[in-house]
This record gives C-alpha cells, sequence and structure tokens, in this order.
C-alpha cells in the first residue's frame, strides 16, 4: 500500500508540473511569444524533483477576413528522472491548442 501511495503522490505531482508548464506556455501565446523549446526550472518549489519541464510550441497562422489568426499547439512533459531509474518514476504530458 505503501508503494501503491507514494506512486499515487508523485503522479500527482508530475501532473501539476506539467500544468504549471502548460499554463506558462499559454500565457506566453497569450503575448504573441511561442518558442520551439524551453526547459523551465521549477527549483524552490515543492515540485522540485520535476525540475526541467520541456515546454513545446508551434504555431500555424491563417488569415480570416483581412486579419491573421494564429492557432498554437501547446505540449508540456514533466517527469521525475528516467524509467527504471527509481520506483516512483513519473511522467505527464499535458497539451492544449490555444487561439
Amino acid at each position: 500500500q505503501h508503494g501503491s501511495n507514494s506512486l499515487a503522490i508523485q503522479q500527482a505531482r508530475a501532473y501539476q508540473a506539467a500544468r504549471a508548464g502548460l499554463e506558462w506556455a499559454i500565457s506566453q501565446a497569450d503575448r504573441g511569444q511561442c518558442a520551439a523549446t524551453r526547459t523551465l526550472s521549477l527549483t524552490g518549489s515543492n515540485l522540485a524533483e520535476f525540475d526541467g519541464v520541456v515546454v513545446t510550441c508551434t504555431v500555424q497562422s491563417y488569415s480570416e477576413e483581412g486579419r491573421t489568426v494564429n492557432i498554437y499547439r501547446l505540449n508540456a512533459v514533466a517527469q521525475n528522472g528516467t524509467p527504471g531509474a527509481r520506483p516512483d518514476y513519473a511522467f505527464r504530458r499535458l497539451t492544449a491548442v490555444v487561439e
């Protein structure tokens, strides 16, 4: 049971770390900024073991009624190490599409 609880906690932390990365990317897209790949640091937070959240962004533009519309495809990946390196390894990938 202890192992299951520990893994559930790590999975929840991985989700929160990925969500933090995705929310950061959404705020950047709202400003019209879209870096292809960015690694975010979570050092100093309760999610420090997920330091290095990788955020990617692609943008597709099209014209609608004389104005340019940008569609941002965002991806955030959080993991606490590498698979097999620790018994409570956790991985989460979250995606979003925003205009």
